[in-house]
């Protein structure tokens, strides 16, 4: 959290910080809307207007959570997320004009945490804002409660939750937060069916409003570095109408 507003609390003023959201949208209508109305949210709302501009700002805004477009000149929004993705875990939610699945599902693979269609409606845009807040204020909290200090081993597969590695066949693979939070799940349940909506709730919280096809792009992402052949998975198998099992070596 960056900038502060001010409020009051038993008469006497206090200095809360404000949520600094980067926006980084190329058509004036929707920067003016979203402007003013994250403004009125609480929102402290910062503007790049193509992609180029968005790397090179949001090192120096700090931004809690980006609002990024896909259609973008100069950068586009898909190699925007990717190249935030290298150094950076802050939530981004993708604005796609086009409701065509494959940008969703590119979108979700280069790390995005959200996506919303454009038109979209102010109040379910500012709900799925503030649940991705929570879900990164409070991510992986009860992954390491639980698993914390355990070296999980099934077969080819080791997760070191305390030193966050993953390595296959003694080779360290490299796992964004939320596929390692879904791998350490299944593995720690190994040979136990786990639910779709399990799943979810645990690594994306019990408030998320997004598309639950999500989970199904990470377990894919999963699949292509923890199995020896993705096209025909023997580790993470998929359970028809119940979910995901990690088969117990």
């Amino acid at each position: 959290m960056n900038a502060a507003v001010t409020t009051t609390k038993g008469g006497a003023e206090e200095r809360l910080p404000a949520t600094r959201v980067l926006v980084v949208e190329d058509e004036e209508a929707f920067v003016d809307a979203l402007t003013v109305g994250l403004s009125r949210e609480g929102f402290e709302v910062e503007i790049a207007r193509d992609g180029g501009e968005a790397l090179r700002r949001f090192d120096e805004l700090r931004p809690d959570l980006v609002l990024l477009d896909v259609m973008l000149p100069t950068v586009s929004g898909i190699d925007v997320c990717r190249e935030l993705r290298q150094h950076s875990q802050v939530p981004i939610i993708m604005v796609t004009a086009k409701a065509a699945e494959i940008d969703t599902v590119v979108g979700l693979e280069v790390g995005a945490d959200d996506y919303v269609a454009k038109p979209y409606r102010m109040r379910e845009l500012v709900a799925r804002m503030r649940a991705v807040l929570r879900r990164q204020a409070g991510r992986n909290e009860v992954v390491e409660e639980q698993l914390a200090g355990n070296l999980l081993i099934e077969g080819a597969v080791e997760l070191d939750i305390a030193r966050h590695e993953v390595r296959v066949h003694g080779q360290q693979v490299d796992l964004p937060l939320k596929e390692f939070e879904v791998l350490a799940l299944l593995m720690e349940n190994a040979g136990r069916v786990l639910q779709r909506s399990t799943l979810i709730d645990r690594v994306w919280g019990h408030d998320y409003v997004g598309d639950t096809k999500t989970l199904d792009v990470h377990i894919k992402r999963l699949r292509a570095k923890v199995e020896d052949d993705p096209s025909s998975p023997s580790r993470i198998t998929t359970i028809r109408g119940l979910g995901y099992k990690f088969n117990a070596a």
